[in-house]
């Protein structure tokens, strides 16, 4: 006969399935649910996570990703925000290499895999946590899920809120971290159970849990609150020290490697946390977790930014908004008093887990220890989530033992679930493209000015000015210190010849934010354009100044000395340009062409052959080369350079025209006709290119009459 622990399984009208195929069931509807992101692009925070990320790249010494953040960034770094997850980064790298380059593909269906993985471990976990596994006399347990546990663990897989976890590439932190954390109590939990059996206290299934607790927090930061989490469980005194010693100890380390300052944030990441009234921040962050919890009530609305505006400062106790505080403290109260209170030990324990794993992991959120870089985030939900499943199926349970047709309520759940995976996979569509996933923002939060610039500036790329500048200047509307906004702006203003109003942006932007260096060197490039050239001078070295290896403002620099005649001064600015950055095409072909053009042809030939071993597939330093040795009447290298080119750039009509001209200069009369016609159809009004052409068809007009004679 079959004994069971306490369970809530016979008050539950659910599905009764063995083990392996409830964890099949969970995989499939898991995947199901974010399989349409397998082929996204990469969006918003994956390019600094990701693209721009050098720790990625297989040049970067694996050292090194042990001495920076997230973002590449040294930790040492007064502008790193302190995100220490080497072994996150450490999977990154792993699929570039595999990947043989940014191909998103590859990342997004690890991420997809892995959140599959953790919630078919999510049916062990939750058959631990709220009961109900089946025993014989002999006490071997039956291959049979608890339904409860089957059912949180689908409401776990199918949880909207998570799709900011699997479909952004950079929520695999969130995942890996949960994997880890899982881990880390499956094993502590395996110590208890041999302990259960007879057996002496296992205290290598206690270290197993301290080692992997340390992975999932050298994922993030979270990991570190599973040996809180552990502690959940009643243990003897020995285990407790155990894994406070291990927390601890595991927490000094990473503080010594990631340093003793504070991550730099900006008032507008987190406006409450800048508030100057304790009472202000203390209501507007109790606000927070409000919504936290509204969003794992009902995730409807959702967003991938919920900054600058999104969700304005409650002030004041007459703001209706109180209404959720005390309607969170309502619930959560009376839930403690239950945990703590209740006649029912059975209660009280599923109480106490659910709120545990719900409020611990979210701790480092919280704004209580230290401040955090955002006002909600989705991603930091993942964990917590285990917590709200637990109390969900916990309140089914007490509601099925109540209902006299336990069916309704069964369909019921199914429709929450039908409807959340239908959600899921709406999101997961949002989270393949830029442009979707930033305008699906606007009606969640229009007052968030991020969430304007990112649409702005998702336009602007794909060359739609007119639009960009559109909720570029929202952007500044709502939030009138956002420099970034302005910066993007005043860029497009400035090629739009709208240099007057180019000018203020930029220069209320640096006003603002006076280390501003992109801001300071556009702002001179507006003031070059306008011919005040010594403020553009000034601007430009300000820029250098704030950012010193900054090859983009030497080459403008550059720039406004050529156009000074200042010659030795722009070859040494457009020199510096190639020396921070060695592919820069630009600074290498003006540097040529300035010395083409002052007769210095050997020192250009020189520099021309310098900059092709560096970027030798650039089209354009082939045919500044090419001119090069044609003037020095290298014709057959010459030649060489301009086919090369024309190979590569076909539709370049100068590259015809200047072939043409070579040919002509050397005698092959017949080729430079040929390539003088084929610049002028692809360049009617090439110019020089037409009396080169007239000249030449007199030339073979009279070459002909000649030979006619």
């Amino acid at each position: 006969m079959a004994q069971t622990e306490p369970n809530l399984d016979h008050d539950v009208s659910w599905f009764l399935l063995p083990s392996y195929w409830a964890k099949m069931v969970v995989a499939l509807i898991s995947f199901l649910c974010f399989a349409n992101s397998y082929d996204g692009d990469f969006v918003f925070d994956d390019s600094e996570a990701i693209i721009n990320n050098k720790d990625l790249r297989a040049e970067t010494p694996l050292g090194d990703l042990w001495h920076h953040d997230f973002w590449g960034s040294k930790l040492s770094s007064n502008t790193s925000h302190k995100s220490y997850r080497p072994l996150t980064v450490l999977t990154f790298r792993i699929n570039y290499l595999f990947a043989g380059g940014f191909y998103p593909v590859g990342f997004h269906v690890i991420n997809i895999i892995l959140h599959c993985t953790i919630s078919v471990l999510m049916v062990d976990v939750f058959s631990i946590l709220l009961g109900g596994l089946q025993f014989t006399n002999k006490g071997r347990r039956l291959n049979l899920a608890p339904k409860t546990s089957l059912l949180a663990a689908l409401l776990f897989a199918v949880h909207p809120v998570h799709t900011e976890c699997v479909a952004g590439i950079v929520g695999r932190a969130d995942l890996l971290c949960a994997l880890f954390f899982l881990l880390s109590f499956l094993g502590y939990c395996k110590a208890f159970r041999e302990n259960k059996e007879g057996h002496n206290f296992s205290i290598f299934w206690v270290l197993v849990s301290v080692i992997l607790g340390a992975v999932a927090m050298l994922c993030k930061e979270q990991g570190i609150t599973i040996l809180n989490a552990g502690l959940l469980r009643k243990g003897l005194l020995f285990r407790i020290t155990l894994l406070m010693s291990g927390g601890a100890s595991i927490l000094y380390i990473r503080w010594r490697i990631m340093g003793t300052g504070p991550p730099a944030f900006t008032e507008v990441d987190n406006p409450a946390s800048f508030a100057d009234s304790l009472f202000v921040r203390a209501i507007n962050y109790n606000y927070y977790y409000s919504l936290n919890a509204w969003l794992l009530l009902c995730p409807w609305w959702l967003c991938f930014d919920w900054s600058m505006g999104c969700i304005p400062l409650i002030k004041s106790v007459s703001d209706w908004r109180i209404i959720a505080l005390a309607a969170l403290w309502f619930c959560l109260i009376g839930l403690i008093c239950q945990a703590l209170c209740s006649e029912d030990s059975h209660k009280r324990r599923i109480l106490t887990l659910g709120l545990g794993f719900l409020i611990i992991p979210f701790l480092p959120a919280s704004n209580l220890f230290f401040r955090v870089g955002f006002v909600i985030a989705e991603r930091v939900i993942y964990l917590p989530s285990i917590g709200y499943c637990i109390l969900f199926t916990y309140g089914f349970s007490l509601l099925s033992r109540q209902a006299k047709k336990k069916k309704i309520l069964a369909v019921a759940v199914l429709g929450i679930l039908l409807i959340n995976v239908m959600r899921c996979a709406l999101r997961s569509s949002q989270w393949r493209s830029e442009e979707q996933l930033f305008r699906s923002a606007l009606s969640v939060c229009p007052l968030n000015a991020k969430v304007h610039y990112n649409v702005g500036k998702n336009l602007a790329d794909k060359g739609n000015q007119s639009a960009a500048i559109k909720y570029y200047r929202e952007a500044v509307r709502l939030n009138p210190k956002y420099v970034h906004a302005m910066n993007n702006l005043g860029n497009i203003l400035k090629e739009r010849n709208e240099l007057q109003e180019a000018e203020e942006l930029l220069s209320l932007a640096v006003q603002i934010q006076p280390d501003f260096a992109a801001a300071w060197m556009n702002l001179g490039i507006v003031q070059n354009s306008l011919r005040r050239f010594e403020e553009a001078e000034q601007s430009y070295w300000t820029a250098i100044k704030h950012r010193k290896k900054y090859p983009d403002c030497y080459y403008n620099l550059g720039r406004l000395y050529a156009d000074l005649n200042r010659h030795i001064d722009a070859l040494n600015a457009w020199r510096n340009a190639t020396v921070l950055k060695p592919e820069h095409s630009l600074a290498w072909n003006n540097m040529i062409i300035l010395l083409d053009n002052t007769g210095n042809l050997a020192q250009a030939e020189a520099v021309g052959r310098e900059a092709l071993e560096l970027i030798p597939n650039d089209h354009s330093l082939m045919f500044s080369l090419a001119n090069v040795l044609g003037k020095s009447q290298k014709y057959k290298e010459s030649e060489a350079l301009f086919l090369k080119a024309i190979k590569a750039n076909p539709n370049a009509a100068s590259y015809h025209g200047n072939l043409a001209v070579l040919y002509h200069r050397w005698g092959n009369l017949d080729l430079a006709k040929k390539h003088y016609e084929v610049s002028l159809k692809l360049d009617p009004t090439a110019p020089g290119t037409k009396e080169n052409y007239n000249l030449l068809r007199r030339k073979l007009e009279q070459l002909q009459k000649k030979g006619g004679a």
